[in-house]
């Protein structure tokens, strides 16, 4: 009798122990959303800051009699709207940070300068480019940082690491010469603002057609 009582627990507890693994086994796992998940599925965000990127440049070349001051002072502006853009599709993806902390960055770096340019209007133009080109090398920084850790999800992505790369070039080149010509730099500005915001805007096109994979 007690040899068949411990049989019984003996078979009971295996069942619980197979029951349990079988619940352990087809638990789902849920993972983070990738990087690559989270731009794809917010890629109009990417396509409305290289939008903006575009309008500025080209209003930049068109505008008659633009001074420089105006100019910078139109850059704080757009810095401030690319800046909640950025920030934008940071937060909206949800969950954890932890792949997204560059676009973080960009969004906080463009905010800042948008507020400081804006703050202090009374800085003379060679100032305002200096803090402007300041502002573009880290964007472009924070633009490779983010095309690195992009690459490993998707293949032959170049279109965010040349734009980043052309941040820091124009950051440079302004710091290197901030006393150049009012019409030059100008011109210098301009011609960034629209190729940056052309590369945007390919890069959002080609994460749209992640998004509908």
């Amino acid at each position: 009798m007690k040899q068949s009582v411990a049989a019984a627990r003996r078979g009971a507890g295996a069942g619980h122990a197979r029951t349990g693994a079988a619940m352990t086994m087809s638990a789902p796992t849920l993972t983070p959303p990738t990087l690559l998940h989270t731009l794809s599925r917010y890629w109009w965000l990417i396509l409305l800051r290289g939008i903006a990127f575009i309008v500025f440049g080209v209003l930049a070349f068109m505008w008659p009699g633009l001074t420089l001051v105006t100019l910078v002072l139109f850059y704080g502006a757009f810095a401030l709207v690319d800046g909640v853009l950025a920030l934008a599709h940071a937060i909206m993806g949800g969950g954890e940070m932890g792949s997204r902390w560059w676009l973080v960055l960009v969004g906080v770096a463009g905010i800042a300068a948008g507020i400081v340019t804006f703050m202090w209007p009374g800085l003379t133009a060679l100032l305002l480019l200096v803090f402007i080109a300041t502002w573009a090398i880290v964007l472009g920084v924070f633009q490779i940082a983010g095309a690195i850790r992009l690459r490993k999800e998707i293949d032959n992505e170049w279109t965010l690491i040349l734009s980043g790369a052309l941040s820091v070039g124009f950051g440079l080149v302004l710091l290197a010469a901030p006393g150049a010509g009012a019409v030059g730099l100008i011109w210098v500005i301009a011609s960034y603002a629209v190729v940056f915001g052309v590369l945007l805007v390919m890069l959002a096109f080609r994460l749209k057609k992640h998004a509908a994979a």
